[in-house]
Order: structure tokens, then sequence, then C-alpha cells
């Protein structure tokens, strides 16, 4: 196993390369250490992207996991090298931040799937010198959680301080819990979901095949074939956004003004404001997510269904688990209701585990868990200093 930090500056014309050779942290594991999925299949050689802030103590005890949702990667914190935006979660990572770097050690990799430095169908395949592209095997919610605890057994990191993250971030935090009790101390699931419902597999699907409609996308060989399927994966994100807001955000953001003008254009342009937001949303995205990448983490989270696992009983998922446990939700949220996380409360009250809930009142949907929102910060502030008295790790600095 090799690990490097890559410091080339980046060429925007390049940006499939971030695939293979990531501007971040990269861990490349061997034929003697496959990831084996659910699928069957031992995936061999595969590296994972990721990064790391603040300094682990000298006990290994102050590790923090941040998981990822669906667009997300392991920039959480950081200038991203590809869109040079801020992290996607600078609000909630950093010094002096709820999730407080110069307390933690904080570690977030790009699942398995990805498109930013772990191996995804982006990825070359050894055996054709070729992207993967839907060569690459189905992966689940599991798979993902698997190659993080093999990124975490090399980091020597043999137990989790806490761990955080909010819609496919949150399934991977109650995969981990269900996984690997003994190595969480504490979890943050946030505007999650022990199951995805039929309603969001049907989101994803349209998502899915406004992707494969696209005639650049070429069956996925899309790479080798030298087009980009940007159409079809910037409406797969224009519909995926609208779940992530509410029509209460949507209505004070934009209403029904128009762009840039006073009266319709009577054509297809894009009269209204949000029209035009949502074309923004769709054109930028594709500049730094892969088209199949898109394809296959929805799968994985279509298929995540946890209580499966256990005999068709949730709380058997968390039996006598040692977790300290933080649920969390957002009144406007119909991506993941907070019927969702009563249902998590109520299993993890059952299998006898330490768990608090809050219901946060919102009109910023689905997305609140990314925004400003002081009330989250609150809570998860408190949460992880109670967690840390219990753990043992020294007091805040005031």
């Amino acid at each position: 196993m090799v690990e490097a930090e890559l410091s080339v500056a980046f060429d925007p014309a390049d940006r499939a390369r971030e695939a293979d050779n990531p501007h971040s942290l990269v861990v490349r594991f061997g034929m003697d250490k496959p990831l084996t999925l659910d699928a069957g299949i031992d995936l061999a050689p595969f590296q994972i992207g990721y990064q790391t802030y603040g300094t682990l103590n000298a006990e290994r005890s102050n590790a923090v996991l941040i998981c990822h949702a669906l667009t997300g990667d392991q920039h959480v914190a950081n200038l991203h090298p590809v869109t040079q935006k801020p992290g996607w979660w600078e609000t909630m990572v950093g010094p002096g931040r709820p999730i407080d770097t110069e307390r933690y050690f904080v570690v977030c990799p790009n699942v398995v799937g990805g498109c930013m430095g772990t191996t995804g169908p982006a990825s070359t395949n050894p055996k054709t010198g070729m992207p993967w592209g839907l060569d690459f095997p189905v992966i689940t919610i599991r798979d993902i959680v698997r190659a993080q605890a093999m990124l975490l057994d090399h980091l020597g990191i043999a137990s989790l301080f806490s761990m955080a993250g909010g819609s496919m971030g949150g399934m991977q935090v109650l995969q981990w819990c269900a996984s690997y009790p003994r190595r969480v101390f504490s979890a943050l699931p946030i505007a999650t979901s022990t199951r995805h419902s039929a309603q969001n597999i049907a989101f994803h699907e349209v998502g899915r095949q406004s992707v494969m409609a696209d005639p650049e996308w070429r069956h996925g060989r899309y790479f080798a074939e030298g087009t980009n399927p940007r159409r079809g994966l910037a409406v797969a994100r224009m519909g995926n956004h609208i779940t992530y807001l509410s029509d209460a955000a949507l209505h004070r953001k934009f209403g029904r003004r128009f762009q840039d003008r006073d009266n319709p254009t009577f054509s297809f342009d894009a009269d209204f404001q949000v029209e035009s937001y949502l074309r923004h949303q769709g054109v930028s995205f594709v500049e730094r997510f892969d088209a199949n990448s898109y394809l296959y983490l929805t799968r994985a989270m279509d298929y995540f269904d946890l209580a499966a696992d256990y005999d068709g009983v949730l709380a058997n998922a968390f039996k006598d688990t040692p977790t300290r446990f933080c649920v969390i939700s957002f009144t406007s949220d119909w991506l993941f209701p907070t019927s969702d996380s009563r249902a998590i409360v109520h299993a993890l009250n059952a299998g006898g585990a330490r768990v608090s809930f809050a219901e946060i009142v919102t009109d910023k949907g689905h997305d609140a868990f990314l925004l400003e929102e002081p009330k989250l910060f609150a809570i998860v502030r408190g949460f992880l200093e109670g967690a840390a008295k219990a753990r043992g790790l020294p007091a805040a600095r005031r």
C-alpha cells in the first residue's frame, strides 16, 4: 500500500484524472487486500481518496469520521480542487466549528463508486487500461462502509470517537453502527433513513433514465468514445436538487419572479429565476461529477434497507449497542421526513441504545444540514461535548 499527497496544480481540462490521481490523500490496496462486495466480487486492486483535518492524539481516541452524501466527496473543509469552491461542510467542520478540528482528528473519505479518487466507474480498470464504466460491479452502502473500515485500519484507528453524515452519509453512519458497533463511540445520523422509500427510488430512476437517454452516454462508454452525457446528468441533478429544497424555501428565494426581465418571452428560455437557478445547478454539477458514478451511488442508496439484514426487525441491528446516538431531522425535509428519524429512534430505544433526538424547525428542506442552521450547530456541539466528557477527552478550550 502506498500513501501520497499530490500537490500538482489542477488543470480543469483533466477533471477525469481525479478518479485515479486525486488532489487529496490516497491509500492504495493491492491484490492482497481485496474489498469483498455484496455482489459476490472481490474488488482488487482499489484505492480510497480521503482528506484529514486536525491531529490524531497519542491515544488515537479523538477521530471523527465524516460520511458524505450522494453528490459530496472528501473535500469537506478545504477548497475543492475542481470547482475552487469552499468545502461542502465548512459550516460544521473546522477550527472552532461544532466538529472542531483543533480538538478532533477528522477523516473524510470519498466513497467507493465515487469519482474523486476512490475506485469507481470513472477509474481505470487495471485489466483493460480503460475506465471501468458499466463493467464496474454494483456496490452497496455496506460495501462503502467496509472500504472505510479498511481505511481506518490502515490509519491505525481502531475506534472512532464519533461519526456524522447527512442523507446518504447518514445511511453510512447507521450501517457503521450496525456492522462495527464496538468501533463507534458516538454517532450523528442526520436527515436520513434506514431504508430508501419507494418515492425516493422513483426519483432516482428518473435521474438515471435522464443520464442513459443522453445519446452521449454511449452505454456508459463515454470516456472511451470521447463524449460526455452532460445534458442528461444536468437534468438528473436538476430533478434531485428540487427534492433537497422545500416549497417554502423555493418560494422565499424565487417566488414567481422573472429572470432579468419584466415580462414573459413567450418562449422556452429560462423566464423564471427558479428555472435559471436549476439550470445553473445542473451545469455546475457536471463539472465535478461523473455520470456513471451518479448511476452507481443512487443504486446503492436504493438498495439500502438495514432492517432486511436483521430478519426485518430494525431494533436487532442495534441490539445492545454501546454507541451513543443523536438523531436529527428537519420539519420541512420531505425527502427524509421526521417520521424516518423517529423510526430510527424507536429502533434504538428498543435495542437499548443511548439516544437523543431533535427535530429542527426550518423551511430549508433536506439541504438544511448543509446550510447555516444555528440550532443544528448548537445540537451537534452540545452532543459532542457530552460524548467527549464520557470518552475522557480534554475539555474544550474557551
